[in-house]
């Protein structure tokens, strides 16, 4: 008694098929931004915005502050431009920032206050070493003009 063998496919090919039937492949490619996220944005923006979720092409950004928020607002273009680049096809049309609790896999922002012992020589030097984290110059600049505000605030 022989059964008959039936054809063995590779999973693989079958949930292949099954996307492209589904027609799930567009959305899951637009998730291939969270590898390059960190990498992109620099390690400045990435302790202090992650990305949540991406619907019809806006991303949703999790950040550490609504100065961060403010921040990140006047760079979504460039930022949006970065990822499409990485990507290269334009996945990301839009980002929605959002002030919210960044989860602990995602290292936590440097806090606002320093301590008596910080010299502001110091916290300069700290800061142009997070700098030179960020590879895209107009990002880079932007993150400059924070750093300067947030230091004169601090002077007051």
């Amino acid at each position: 008694m022989r059964k008959e063998t039936s054809r063995i496919e590779r999973l693989g090919d079958i949930l292949g098929r099954s996307l492209k039937r589904l027609e799930l492949s567009p959305r899951l490619g637009e998730y291939e931004v969270w590898p390059i996220w960190n990498s992109t944005v620099g390690a400045t923006i990435a302790r202090n915005a992650q990305p949540e979720k991406i619907r019809n092409g806006t991303l949703f950004v999790k950040v550490a502050s609504s100065t961060w928020m403010q921040e990140l607002q006047y760079m979504k273009d460039v930022i949006s431009e970065k990822l499409n680049d990485s990507l290269g096809r334009a996945v990301v049309k839009n980002i929605f920032f959002y002030v919210g609790t960044l989860d602990d896999k995602t290292p936590s922002p440097r806090s606002q206050e320093t301590s008596a012992s910080d010299s502001p020589a110091r916290e300069s030097r700290l800061d142009e070493e997070e700098l030179h984290s960020v590879k895209n110059p107009e990002i880079r600049r932007a993150l400059k003009r924070l750093y300067a505000v947030r230091s004169r605030k601090g002077r007051k």
